[in-house]
């Protein structure tokens, strides 16, 4: 989509980076070298929003600027806008933005003149905004025109097997940006991360890990680290919305924790983790390979 200038619709829950998202579509496009600029609608007040967006001509309003001033469609020219949470625009607005879409132009409050833009749109929304449609709270046209192409941003508990990578990068730029000590994790710590729902995704686990941190003066994190205030000690006992688990599912996440919990009773050592738990290195390894799990020597 990088190479392409159609409007983009970034969907998903709050916390899956969608911000992150468009900006890496912005930065890998010719206008890279040109302004990004991101708007959450949900923060404007209403009655400041057109304003906001359009901008406003010099005492268009009471304690508007004498200068007049510049609306986010007018800063963002030849780049990126991102909108962000566009399910909460009112719908007055709306037209004003569809037309703003549709032919690159924008009137400015209390102006007289049309202002022509080159703007390329990215919204993002965590709302359901066919449903919005539906019950009349979000223009169907304008919906059309925003969703030329939708992609959908998974939630955190879909892609675990990105856990172990996240917290790395995360812990690396926590070290760099809090100025606290560079950590690692232990496979314990991140077998009781993934038995976490986590609502707030992965901005929740910038904040679980940065907590985390905080609270303890060890190099290795481990799942103890978490058990104070993360609820991860009962996840994998009882079953999700009431719902039975497969049979398999269950032993291979029992298998998990057994393997995850030798491996940090070993420090990490695949060799003494096998002996501890009574079976051959050889075996061990395969049931590691099988599990996803890293360990040292």
């Amino acid at each position: 989509m990088a190479r392409q200038n159609a409007t983009v619709l970034l969907l998903g829950e709050t916390g899956t980076g969608k911000e992150l998202f468009a900006q890496a579509i912005h930065n890998a496009s010719d206008r890279a070298e040109r302004p990004f600029v991101g708007v959450n609608v949900a923060a404007v007040p209403d009655t400041l929003l057109e304003s906001e967006f359009f901008g406003a001509a010099p005492g268009a309003y009471t304690g508007a600027d004498r200068k007049g001033r510049e609306g986010k469609f007018k800063i963002a020219d030849g780049g990126t806008l991102f909108l962000d949470e566009i399910g909460d625009m009112p719908l007055q607005l709306q037209a004003k933005l569809l037309r703003a879409l549709q032919e690159h132009e924008i009137e400015p409050l209390g102006a007289d003149n049309i202002v022509k833009v080159n703007v390329r749109v990215i919204a993002a929304t965590s709302a359901d905004l066919a449903q919005r449609v539906k019950d009349g709270r979000f223009r169907s046209d304008l919906y059309y025109r925003l969703n030329v192409v939708s992609i959908a941003l998974p939630p955190l508990r879909k892609c675990l097997a990105d856990l172990e990578l996240l917290c790395a990068h995360i812990l690396d730029q926590l070290s760099e940006s809090e100025n606290l000590p560079r950590a690692t994790m232990t496979p314990s710590a991140i077998a009781a991360l993934a038995r976490y729902d986590w609502p707030g995704n992965v901005r929740e686990l910038r904040n679980v890990l940065e907590r985390a941190l905080i609270l303890t003066d060890k190099y290795r994190l481990t799942a103890e680290d978490f058990s104070n205030f993360l609820p991860v000690s009962t996840a994998s006992v009882a079953p999700r919305n009431g719902a039975i688990r497969p049979y398999s599912e269950a032993e291979a996440e029992f298998e998990r924790q057994t393997l995850c919990a030798a491996l940090d009773a070993a420090e990490g050592q695949a060799a003494e983790a096998a002996r501890l738990l009574g079976i051959s290195r050889a075996n061990f390894y395969k049931k590691l390979a099988k599990a996803g799990i890293k360990s040292q020597a």
